[in-house]
């Protein structure tokens, strides 16, 4: 049954009852009965499971009517039930909120409190930089740092894209985004990876078959994770996750593994926050002749002069415009 519509001084009730009932879990100590700070770590059905920040022990709960739809991720407040039933009474402000469109075009949110988003590609299927690009944007929108990784790092010795891989990655950490070369079957880097992922709370992202399951299995060895496999007919794999679940890391900090979360939908965005999508062209947008430029179409546009300067790559000029003229889409795939 969808919700009903609430008028803006019923909204403006339930979050004043919300934030009573936040200041009052906060002033309970661990001990006293009360209600606590918690986590949603998964959904089931309508039944959520919450884990207690104070405690660690988990318990199925379901959510207050009047309370928005809550994702993994999100910090709630909540009341441990008598009978392994508890109850979330509140909802924490949320610092970020990660979204892909439902089968109806529509933004849905999928993980909350994110703090960092991996990008993986690998050799095999071969990585687009357009395509790199397009989740880079939408990380940029979501204001959620990003980082790639490079995956099946191993296969990287016998790929004749080998030298061009190299020089992606590189431009990539020039402009600041961290890059990290893995590899979940040999296991080689997965040290530095789960340094770069300490303290945070990340997605990994990509086309199916780069090995996101593979190299969450690796990061999280004790949990059962699905993993699919590449298809040599058509070098590319198949979506293995069910459900969207919150882990902890065993070195520190939290990973979301979501199904779907590869899709970013990019048609919700105005050619403005396009551009502020590619962090290098920042600092050229004030030299075009004209205030509604066409970029890189222009004349006097401020970003084709930096492209001829060298200070912008083709490539990322090339993604940009492909990108505008295609924000009605729905998905990247």
């Amino acid at each position: 049954m969808a919700k009903r519509k609430l008028s803006r001084q019923q909204l403006t009730r339930i979050r004043s009852q919300q934030a009573e009932k936040r200041d009052r879990a906060r002033s309970v100590k661990l001990g006293e009965s009360g209600p606590e700070s918690g986590v949603v770590i998964s959904h089931f059905g309508q039944q959520l499971e919450i884990e207690s920040l104070e405690t660690g022990e988990r318990q199925r709960c379901y959510a207050r009517a009047n309370l928005e739809a809550l994702v993994t991720g999100d910090r709630v407040i909540w009341r441990s039930g008598q009978e392994g039933e508890g109850v979330v009474e509140a909802m924490e402000p949320r610092q970020s909120l990660l979204c892909r469109p439902d089968k109806f075009g529509k933004l849905k949110p999928v993980a909350a409190n994110i703090t960092r988003i991996a990008i993986t590609i690998a050799p095999e299927p071969e990585a687009f930089s357009n395509l790199i690009d397009r989740y880079l944007v939408a990380a940029e929108v979501s204001k959620i740092p990003a980082c790639l990784v490079l995956n099946k790092a191993d296969l990287m010795a016998e790929n004749e894209r080998k030298a061009e891989l190299i020089a992606l990655m590189n431009r990539y950490e020039q402009l600041g985004y961290p890059c990290l070369r893995v590899s979940a079957a040999s296991r080689s880097g997965l040290q530095e990876l789960r340094q770069a992922l300490r303290e945070e709370t990340v997605v990994f992202v990509g086309q199916s078959g780069v090995g996101k399951s593979s190299l969450i299995q690796a990061l999280l060895p004790e949990e059962d994770i699905r993993v699919g496999e590449l298809s040599e007919a058509r070098a590319k794999g198949t979506h293995t996750t069910t459900a969207a679940r919150l882990y902890h890391l065993p070195e520190g900090g939290k990973l979301v593994d979501s199904p779907g979360i590869r899709e970013f939908g990019l048609w919700h965005i105005n050619e403005e926050s396009l551009l502020d999508g590619f962090v290098e062209f920042h600092g050229f947008l004030g030299d075009c002749r004209f205030r509604d430029c066409k970029h890189f179409i222009d004349p006097g546009c401020g970003l084709s002069k930096a492209l001829k300067q060298g200070k912008i790559h083709p490539d990322r000029a090339t993604s940009y415009q492909l990108i505008r003229d295609s924000l009605d889409e729905v998905t990247i795939r």
